[in-house]
């Protein structure tokens, strides 16, 4: 018989641990997911990151960024491969990840200390909804276990802005972490600063865009897209604020070269609206139009990390 315990009645049974925040996001359309962790402190995000990428399992790529673990994972089920190395370091891997109507569900399995790090760790986090044990589930010691947590099911949609400052007042990547700290529908994941070409004529004096992402059910997209658009038109000071939308995981390609271009090239709004409507960008007038270059350059960008940034030789 399968044991059911939601967070709260997780955190009773063994105490507060230390996972702050547990997101999964798919793109059902490209098979994709990606899981964002929060913890606490750091240590225990990189053994994770280590033994979670030795084990392989759904998971195709695994980083940290500060207390944060983002995994890219396939939705379906593939073996997990502990190795030889597990006989003497424990290890933790995850097996499989479903999507079950609005719910995804991820089978977790870990050997040894690990097993604390899926049973009562993870499955405390309140973004969880609720964590399943087998009969057999035994935590700590030299257990060999697996749970089952059932998390939401979310999509990914990034939110771009440009051109909502002056050269005397305002900053668009300030407005639009406002933003995403501010917003109250879905959970913030993360922003970012576009360095664009700084020798096009029409800028203010760094020349850059921004973007947030965050993790949200699909049916509360509408809402909120209309809370960034009240948001940016009220903090802009320009008349040319463009917001540009993408909903999903892996920017394509042709996106990515778009945002490339726009480090070093002087492009124009037509190349921005071509593009954004090749690529499933949707592009939205605040004030005006100028800032859609810039806007769907962030979108563009936004998974390259620090490249983001900084123009080519920057990285020479």
């Amino acid at each position: 018989m399968v044991q059911v315990l939601r967070p709260d009645e997780v955190r009773e049974k063994y105490g507060p641990l230390f996972c702050k925040g547990f997101l999964t996001m798919v793109d059902e359309e490209k098979g994709m997911a990606q899981i964002v962790e929060r913890c606490s402190a750091k240590g225990p995000g990189e053994w994770d990151v280590v033994n979670r990428r030795r084990s392989g399992g759904v998971i195709e790529r695994i980083r940290m960024e500060g207390q944060t673990l983002i995994m890219d994972a396939v939705v379906g089920e593939r073996e997990l491969k502990f190795g030889p190395v597990s006989e003497y370091v424990g290890g933790q891997g995850l097996a499989s990840l479903k999507i079950e109507g609005d719910r995804v569900r991820t089978t977790w399995y870990g050997i040894a200390g690990a097993t604390v790090g899926i049973g009562a760790c993870l499955a405390q986090c309140p973004d969880v909804i609720q964590t399943e044990y087998p009969d057999d589930f035994r935590i700590g010691g030299a257990h060999v276990a697996h749970v089952d947590i059932i998390t939401p099911k979310t999509v990914r949609v990034i939110v771009g802005v440009d051109d909502t400052d002056t050269k005397e007042r305002g900053a668009s990547w300030v407005a639009a972490l406002k933003m995403g700290n501010g917003c109250p529908v879905g959970s913030f994941i993360d922003h970012k600063i576009i360095q664009l070409n700084p020798k096009v004529p029409n800028k203010t004096t760094n020349c850059c865009s921004t973007a947030v992402s965050f993790a949200v059910r699909e049916e509360d997209i509408p809402a909120l897209i209309e809370y960034c658009m009240d948001f940016i038109r009220k903090e802009s000071f320009s008349d040319g604020s463009t917001m540009t939308v993408f909903k999903g995981l892996g920017i394509p390609p042709a996106l990515e070269a778009y945002g490339m271009r726009a480090k070093t090239e002087i492009l124009t709004e037509e190349d921005a609206f071509s593009t954004a409507v090749e690529n499933g960008v949707q592009v939205i007038s605040i004030t005006g139009t100028r800032g859609a270059i810039g806007a769907v350059a962030a979108i563009g960008c936004f998974d390259m990390g620090g490249m983001a940034a900084g123009i080519p030789e920057d990285f020479r």
